[in-house]
């Protein structure tokens, strides 16, 4: 069976973190709340976003007003944003030098699936992704499928081996899913959780970005060497 490398996309292939510290701090800005900076976003930042708004002290209504039609609030702050965002160091190597080697890439994310494929055409690396695993729309995000049972789908759906699949992420959540299907994990800081948080989750590799992430997957005899 063919291995397979499994992406988280916000902070980890998208180097957006930026983009979402802004759209946090304009939802403040509107709520009459101070802004942050970036270690207490990555302190703080969790999913569904609900759990972050709650972690930086909103109250019900303050998270009932930032979620209704659908978190309209957070989408059209963060898309323009994310737009904007670079990919992040070494990203687009990583997913390239998997196509070379037939070594399908898929990304699993919280994010919703058009928006993210607009993404990926818009950095050309769309043809290097074999799937998007994220929510439908808008309405559905956080509400349906998580994203480890997306995957756990997926790999069953497409017969991979557990053992040579590789899941990177810039969270715990990440982590956690590996562990339970029996995954390799590669936590990335340099995203939206800080790097204390990343190592208190145990993965397997910790990495600052992609580059080494290559050098990983060489040691592991998983991409041949030049």
């Amino acid at each position: 069976m063919k291995p397979a490398l499994v992406f988280d996309w916000n902070g980890t292939i998208l180097d957006d973190a930026d983009a979402l510290l802004q759209t946090t701090n304009i939802i403040l800005g509107r709520l009459g709340r101070a802004a942050i900076d970036m270690q207490t976003f990555r302190d703080r930042f969790d999913v569904p976003l609900s759990v972050f708004y709650r972690n930086l002290g909103m109250s019900d209504s303050e998270i009932e007003t930032v979620d209704s039609d659908s978190s309209a609030i957070f989408h059209d702050t963060y898309e323009p944003l994310a737009d904007k965002a670079p990919l992040r160091a070494g990203a687009r190597c990583i997913l390239e030098t998997a196509r070379q080697q037939e070594i399908s890439s898929i990304i699993v994310s919280n994010h919703i699936v058009d928006p993210l494929r607009t993404q990926l055409r818009r950095h050309g690396i769309d043809d290097c992704v074999a799937e998007v695993l994220a929510f439908e729309s808008r309405a559905t995000q956080f509400k349906s499928m998580s994203k480890g049972e997306r995957l756990r789908r997926y790999m069953q759906a497409y017969n991979l081996n557990p053992s040579s699949t590789f899941i990177i992420g810039d969270m715990p959540v990440e982590t956690d899913i590996a562990r339970d299907l029996g995954l390799i994990s590669i936590a990335i800081t340099g995203g939206c959780v800080s790097e204390s948080r990343l190592r208190a989750a145990q993965p397997d590799y910790l990495i600052e970005n992609h580059h080494t992430l290559v050098t990983i997957l060489r040691d592991r005899g998983l991409f041949e060497t030049s």
